[in-house]
């Protein structure tokens, strides 16, 4: 076994997460391989907070601090926003997935906000509950609805 020279851990962190980058509406990013400690800690918080600093915070932390700006100077959209970090985000958890795949994965988020409930959902919305306890009444046992069997005769 042949002895390694020692290297420092940020260039043996930068090796196995083969770290690059990405131009996204003229702003050469990070490529994200890693969810960042802060954001994991903060992450429930952001995704229930829409506030202008709380997207701000999370594209910081995937992308760094100027980001955001630059990409609403250069014309970025909501659709293009919500792509970009569905990517970042799949890069962070060490998946990687194209622009169009994330890309459909946000449509298809889009699409199931605006459904109705399935019908089975409906039918079970409207089924009456039981009178003294709120849940739904019991079905009748099959012993006492059924038929007797038959037996064949051979």
């Amino acid at each position: 076994m042949t002895a390694r020279k020692a290297e420092s851990w940020d260039a043996f962190w930068a090796e196995v997460q083969g770290a690059g980058t990405e131009v996204i509406r003229g702003v050469e990013v990070p490529i994200p391989t890693d969810v960042p400690l802060a954001m994991e800690m903060r992450l429930k918080d952001l995704e229930s907070d829409s506030s202008e600093e709380a997207i701000r915070e999370m594209v910081a932390l995937l992308f760094g601090d100027t980001v955001l700006d630059q990409w609403i100077d250069a014309g970025m959209g909501l659709m293009e926003f919500k792509t970009v970090i569905a990517w970042g985000m799949a890069h962070a958890t060490g998946t990687k997935v194209s622009f169009r795949e994330a890309y459909d994965t946000v449509v298809a988020a889009e699409a199931d906000e605006g459904k109705a409930p399935n019908r089975a959902a409906r039918r079970a919305a409207s089924k009456p509950r039981s009178a003294s306890t709120g849940g739904r009444s019991k079905p009748t046992s099959s012993a006492s609805t059924s038929s007797a069997r038959t037996r064949s005769r051979a």
